[in-house]
């Protein structure tokens, strides 16, 4: 009988390929076996919760977090992948606004009373901060299409179509 522990926490040990990340602006390092996601050592290894777990298969965007400035589904790659790379999470946006506080992200799903349940949250302000870097999105319709990718299933979708275009005109990129 097998009893070898298979949880993504048993993955992370002394004997995984190093890698080096700046994780919200910090180096960090860690060992992780080849077959460990970038959600899973966000999690388990660097304890940032944040980043949800939802479908584990790269098709609800609840662990959407930024690499390299870009919006990524962390369960869909490998850590020793992104070696090298950064990574910002929701919990880096929370100290990257104005004096340290709230992203205006934040702040706008507060406002708006973007979340319900909140499980998608955090997943949806990563894609929408990064949409933004992207500078495709200029319209409510834009916003809606470029974020597909991030379910939510209370529902929400116009609570968060009103945070995101809330941002996009106070940084004056809206139509």
């Amino acid at each position: 009988m097998d009893t070898r522990v298979h949880s993504p926490a048993a993955a992370l040990g002394d004997s995984g390929i190093p890698i080096t990340l700046q994780l919200n602006g910090f180096s960090h390092t860690a060992r992780v076996e080849p077959w460990v996601t970038l959600l899973d050592l966000l999690r388990e290894e660097a304890h940032l919760t944040g980043t949800k777990k939802g479908c584990d298969h790269g098709q609800c965007g609840a662990c959407t977090v930024l690499l390299d400035g870009k919006r990524v589904n962390s369960c869909l790659q490998l850590a020793v992948s992104v070696d090298g790379s950064a990574v910002q999470t929701i919990e880096g946006l929370a100290e990257s606004g104005e004096g340290g506080g709230l992203d205006p992200l934040q702040q706008a799903f507060m406002d708006h009373d973007a979340f319900q349940c909140g499980y998608c949250t955090p997943g949806q302000i990563c894609s929408a901060r990064g949409l933004i870097a992207e500078g495709k999105a200029r319209t409510r319709e834009e916003v809606r299409e470029l974020m597909s990718g991030n379910l939510c299933r209370c529902g929400a979708y116009t609570n968060i179509t009103d945070a995101v275009m809330s941002v996009l005109q106070r940084e004056g990129l809206a139509k």
